[in-house]
């Protein structure tokens, strides 16, 4: 073998990444701009670059390519304990807060992500739905497990529960939240980031905050006292 053709063997794997992950760039974009049913192949393969068999050679079937755009799209998103470490100094429901506060900007910025999750998780097929339910317990791309375990270390969240229960109570009703505030279309106006006033948008975010401190919140614990809002 000579030295020119083993670079090019050494080649081979990177190229055949950076084209994958051209695929799930332009799929990504086309999933959340037009939806899982109306998302085409061909379409996506013309954008990468790439012959329609590439991406079937690649994910197999337009389900395995959602799904790896799925995952792609939640692993982009930051952890619960990425907050700024003055809000993680504050604690657990502080740090909540954060994150419901910064959605709506989060979303200005790249809403692609959030469009192909809020698909995912509202428009998949019953198969797709378990195997992102499964990449989502099995991978925690949110950090949910550890931002659980550091409220209890810190003496803010309950021990009598099984953590595991209060890992899926927040994801589940951070993602209705946070789902919420990217589509109108789910919005039925308890938080109304397109048609209330900040300081309507804050109650329901305090009520939310104080509903669900109500259910985890360690008895007589720092975060069984009521941290104020944001300054009007």
């Amino acid at each position: 073998m000579t030295t020119g053709q083993g670079t090019e063997l050494r080649r081979a794997p990177e190229r055949q990444r950076a084209r994958q992950e051209r695929i799930l760039q332009v799929a990504m974009e086309h999933f959340a701009r037009r939806g899982y049913e109306e998302a085409r192949a061909e379409e996506i393969a013309a954008g990468a670059g790439v012959s329609k068999g590439a991406v079937f050679g690649y994910f197999e079937t337009k389900a395995g390519l959602f799904l790896a755009a799925y995952q792609a799209a939640a692993r982009s998103f930051p952890a619960y304990l990425d907050a700024p470490p003055e809000v993680c100094a504050e604690g657990f429901f502080a740090i909540l807060r954060y994150w419901i506060d910064a959605t709506p900007h989060l979303i200005h910025e790249d809403w692609i992500p959030y469009r192909v999750t809020l698909i995912g998780n509202y428009c998949a097929g019953l198969q797709l739905r378990r195997e992102i339910t499964q990449f989502l317990a099995r991978e925690d791309p949110y950090g949910t497990h550890g931002f659980v375990r550091s409220g209890i270390a810190r003496g803010e969240i309950r021990r009598d529960i099984d953590p595991r229960m209060i890992v899926s109570m927040v994801d589940w009703l951070m993602d209705r939240v946070q789902d919420a505030m990217v589509t109108e279309e789910l919005d039925p106006g308890l938080f109304g980031y397109a048609t209330q006033s900040a300081e309507q948008r804050d109650l329901r975010v305090n009520e939310f905050i104080e509903l669900l401190r109500s259910a985890v919140a360690a008895p007589g614990g720092p975060a069984a006292r009521p941290a104020p809002g944001p300054a009007s």
